[in-house]
């Protein structure tokens, strides 16, 4: 995640809490192991943040059996003040669709 970018520099848009919403958002069944992959983050910084997501309300824990599945709060609003009345919702919907095709066709096409 911190990999420096062609202009040498080194920082995201996201921050780490941002990519690990993001991330359970696209797979609400997926392992702290498999978000700590996608993300560039250690098992341990992942479990943390989802502690913290969690208090914050931002998502909800389910335990079925050995498996967790988590539950996106997407009313939850973003706690900046520059985003203030803003929803999470939107804001995941856009980059969880990240890799899937979201383009309309150009009339015409196809």
């Amino acid at each position: 995640m911190s990999d420096p970018d062609e202009n040498g520099g080194g920082w995201t848009l996201l921050t780490g809490h941002g990519h690990v919403l993001v991330e359970i958002a696209r797979s609400p069944n997926a392992r702290i192991r498999d978000i700590s992959a996608v993300v560039g983050l250690t098992e341990r910084t992942v479990q943390a943040i989802v502690a913290d997501l969690e208090d914050a309300g931002y998502l909800t824990r389910t335990r079925t059996g050995r498996r967790v599945r988590y539950t996106v709060n997407r009313d939850s609003l973003f706690r900046h003040s520059a985003q203030e009345g803003h929803r999470v919702g939107p804001f995941l919907t856009l980059l969880a669709a990240a890799g899937t095709d979201t383009t309309t066709p150009e009339p015409g096409d196809g």
